[in-house]
């Protein structure tokens, strides 16, 4: 029997499009709103896009990814060659 492997949709992104950078990025931006300006609303303002961003590329886009089934037709082409 062959053992169905799981697909890692980060294995083919490049480290700077990695999990714990896009957490870097947008926290560094958020912090970096509120130490510049030192306003809520406008921390908030930043906020929300940020961590729609973060929480699309994060959480939704993985399962997307798997679940169109676009690895498991690279991982074939990949193995043919």
């Amino acid at each position: 029997m062959s053992e169905q492997k799981s697909l890692n949709p980060w294995n083919y992104k490049p480290w700077w499009c990695q999990p714990w950078s896009i957490l870097l990025t947008g926290v560094t931006l958020i912090a970096g709103s509120w130490l510049l300006f030192k306003t809520i609303w406008l921390t908030v303002l930043i906020s929300i896009p940020v961590a729609t961003w973060m929480g699309f590329f994060i959480l939704i886009w993985p399962q997307l990814i798997i679940r169109s089934g676009i690895l498991d037709s690279y991982e074939n082409s990949v193995n043919l060659r």
